[in-house]
């Protein structure tokens, strides 16, 4: 490992990831393993993939929570809170900007343009960064096994995703038969733990407790801050697993939208820098915007969804970071992670296969029945995100060009395809 950079130095780097990180879990996961162990050298391999087994298995937006734990393993709580910040208000930013654009003028042209370049290129960076952490975390037949399993398992069965990790898990444990001796590392301590969780607790719930006060539970405000509050705490295996849900329920019990809108919506996260589960500002600015009349009540909504969807992303991180190097030392609990790590291979295979058909074609269905996996309608391939994908893996991959160049031609790219040659 190299040096310790300096809180300056972390900052400028967790600023860039946070402005390039396009193309959902996988491509984000894959950006911060090339920006900090690859290139800077700032976590080991090994701590890397600790900290994606532990964060993988807490509710929310699992890249967006390593990046916190990166943050604060290089400079404390204050270089947790920078990395997970600049994790995510760029793309906060973007997602509130295109919601008010969205909401005055409806789906812009040129924007769609630009994303459509930019969705190809994400894709080249997906498979390359597969491939790498492939390379590094299967080290022997037995990992490649539960990898291959865990993605059949998501990819054609659609199995629970905690399931998959405990199977994992349970098998990595019982694998090792060395017992957990007294780990060499100090066991982190229960005050730290319980200042911690009472801390950061406060810092989400209050809030929360003081719009009921004030507005009663009936406000929209309120509404909007329980229902995304719940939702912080059942997001597990990332926005996926709950995006079917918070679509019923924003749509059809709460009415603060409609179905086509919801679409729109998720498109437009998928598409921009950050967390996928940014889609719920979209759902919380229309949701104010409507329920209280003006932008105002819009961008009060939208701070309030945020508040309840990340501040929770801190409290799992702060008070559980402690122990993944504690745990990461004790065989059996060593030997668990290290069989999630493969199946978070398999995990992030299935993202990226999930993103790639939807990114080359232009209709994809789940088959119905026990044996369910994604296939696309082949008569729907987009020959131009294909010529673009390849186009971004020659760049990245031969040139060397870099994540920002090659993310600039690809956008260029759908830009003059989509209005030059299509004229939309």
């Amino acid at each position: 490992m190299n040096a310790s950079p300096t809180f300056a130095e972390a900052t400028k780097v967790w600023a860039r990831i946070g402005c390039l990180s396009f193309g959902g879990p996988a491509g984000q996961i894959a950006l911060m393993h090339r920006e900090i162990v690859d290139e800077r050298k700032w976590l080991s391999e090994r701590q890397f993939l600790s900290a994606l087994n532990f964060c993988m298995l807490l509710p929310g937006p699992e890249a967006m929570q390593l990046a916190t734990y990166a943050g604060w393993r290089l400079h404390g709580v204050k270089g947790g809170l920078t990395a997970g910040l600049l994790f995510v208000l760029p793309g906060a930013l973007v997602v509130l900007i295109l919601s008010m654009l969205y909401s005055a003028f409806g789906n812009l042209p040129w924007i769609e343009a630009i994303f459509f370049g930019v969705k190809a290129a994400v894709l080249a960076i997906v498979i390359e960064a597969l491939l790498r952490v492939a390379k590094r975390a299967l080290k022997g037949n037995v990992d490649w096994l539960i990898a291959g399993v865990a993605f059949l398992a998501l990819y054609c069965f659609d199995v629970p995703f905690p399931l998959i990790i405990i199977a994992a898990g349970l098998v990595g444990f019982f694998r090792n038969s060395t017992a957990d001796a007294s780990p060499s590392t100090a066991r982190p301590s229960f005050t730290a733990l319980f200042s911690t969780t009472v801390t950061w607790a406060a810092i989400w719930l209050v809030p929360l407790a003081l719009l009921a006060i004030t507005l009663g539970t009936d406000h929209v405000l309120t509404k909007i801050g329980i229902f995304f509050s719940q939702l912080a705490v059942v997001t597990f295996g990332g926005a996926y697993a709950v995006l079917s849900y918070m679509a019923q329920a924003a749509v059809e019990q709460h009415g603060w939208l409609t179905a086509p809108e919801m679409i729109d919506g998720l498109a437009l996260a998928e598409t921009t820098p950050g967390p996928l589960i940014l889609v719920t500002q979209f759902v919380g600015y229309l949701a104010a915007l409507r329920g209280m009349g003006g932008i105002w009540g819009g961008l009060a909504g939208a701070a309030v969804t945020l508040w309840m969807t990340f501040a929770p992303c801190f409290l799992w991180i702060f008070a559980g970071a402690p122990y993944i190097e504690h745990i990461s030392r004790m065989p059996r609990l060593s030997g668990a992670l290290a069989a999630i790590t493969a199946a978070v291979v398999g995990v992030i295979l299935n993202l990226s296969v999930w993103f790639g058909l939807h990114v080359l074609f232009g209709k994809v269905n789940r088959v119905n029945g026990a044996f369910k996996p994604w296939l696309p309608d082949w008569q729907t391939l987009d020959y131009a995100a294909l010529a673009i994908t390849i186009i971004a893996a020659f760049a990245l991959l031969r040139l060397h060009l870099g994540i920002p160049k090659t993310l600039a031609l690809c956008a260029a790219l759908g830009l003059f395809w989509k209005l030059a040659i299509q004229g939309l």
